[in-house]
């Protein structure tokens, strides 16, 4: 059964004229903003996302989902909406978690592939063009960091996170939690998330891989987070743990 979500749009999309295929352009891109209390720098992400993606695709959506916040995110975000009207904005009443808003994402976009990338800016979404061309012949393509600019105890975290994944769930992924990623729609929706917080991307690997299907990789760039605050603490390692190993096991 589909989450409950309220789903609000400043202005609903409206088709894009017929125009000569640009073989340089993938038909139709859907991309994921998850947020949480990001009012510092979701104006930026969505605007940021609204000149990529025309460059990108030929028919495209930016869906916002607000994760329950209680700052302005919301506010700044429907704001955008009224200015960009191939935004959309879903909202989640209370906080639900990370995963919990890509689902949300993924059961309500409508075009070929869709993405996700975090609201922080801390990906150069022109990478993107180098995956959509893959998405031909691999339903799933992920990015890598290179050159990570995250603080050193975190890129600790992240590598023995991604060893214990690579040894239990045998994904093979190098970056597990690398939020610049594509699916084919066809894909997601056989690999769609149980987990609600941030195991979402190692689940999903996951179940991509018992299901046969092909994960390309793709190194893409990684800045600095533009504004406000990481909502990843080493007060979710409990909490992923805790769904990780019952998926371990359950899948023994």
């Amino acid at each position: 059964m589909t989450a409950p979500h309220a789903d609000l749009r400043a202005d609903k999309i409206r088709p894009a004229p017929p125009r000569p295929l640009d073989p340089t352009k993938t038909a139709g891109l859907t991309l994921i903003l998850p947020a949480f209390n990001e009012e510092a720098v979701i104006g930026d992400a969505i605007r940021e996302a609204a000149g990529a993606l025309p460059r990108l695709a030929i028919r495209y959506e930016i869906l916002v989902v607000d994760d329950g916040s209680s700052d302005d995110t919301f506010a700044v975000a429907m704001g955008e909406a009224t200015r960009h009207r191939h935004v959309r904005v879903l909202r989640h009443e209370t906080n639900r978690g990370y995963g919990a808003a890509l689902r949300t994402g993924f059961e309500a976009a409508s075009l070929p592939l869709v993405a996700f990338t975090d609201a922080d800016c801390q990906f150069d979404l022109m990478d993107l063009a180098r995956m959509t061309h893959l998405t031909d012949d691999y339903p799933i393509v992920a990015g890598y960091r290179l050159n990570r600019q995250d603080p050193r105890l975190r890129l600790l975290y992240s590598w023995g996170y991604n060893r214990l994944i690579r040894l239990l769930l045998g994904t093979q992924v190098r970056d597990c939690d690398c939020a610049l990623k594509i699916f084919r729609c066809d894909a997601v929706r056989h690999i769609l998330p149980e987990a609600t917080g941030f195991f979402v991307n190692a689940e999903m690997l996951a179940r991509a891989s018992r299901r046969g299907l092909a994960v390309a990789e793709v190194g893409v760039r990684h800045r600095p987070r533009r504004g406000g605050s990481s909502k990843v603490s080493i007060m979710d390692i409990p909490k992923v743990l805790r769904a990780l190993l019952p998926f371990w096991w359950n899948s023994r």
